[in-house]
């Protein structure tokens, strides 16, 4: 089987750059009123950032900071499905297809990130 499969990538440092890419995207189509720009910034720094977190975590020291970063990289796409949420409520019509697929993929990376954290820790024991 390749690197993909039905259209997924495996490999975390691309698929996370890839999110990234896409929140980034996304966000330069937003409305920038009083109410978008706050929800455009956050979700910008928590899209973004799971990216970011995952290639310390690749980096870390010791095996407690890479569980520690890789927690975080699942807090962080909780917070992103929390902000593509309330863009969803505020966005211009025609967005909601490219914000649902985003928060599906936060959803999976939530996931994929919380099994990490648990294996990690459980090989801690």
């Amino acid at each position: 089987m390749s690197n993909e499969s039905r259209g997924k990538v495996y490999d975390l440092e691309e698929r996370t750059a890839v999110f990234g890419e896409r929140i980034i995207a996304l966000c330069k189509k937003a409305r920038k009123g009083a109410v978008e720009t706050p929800i455009v910034n956050q979700l910008v720094r928590s899209g973004t950032s799971i990216g970011a977190n995952y290639m310390e975590a690749n980096g870390a020291s010791s095996k407690r900071d890479f569980t520690n970063k890789i927690f975080i990289c699942k807090k962080e796409a909780q917070e992103t499905k929390h902000w593509l949420r309330m863009l969803a409520s505020c966005s211009i019509r025609g967005m909601d297809a490219e914000i649902w697929s985003l928060w599906k993929e936060a959803q999976e990376l939530t996931l994929i990130f919380q099994k990490i954290a648990a294996s990690a820790r459980a090989s801690d024991r």
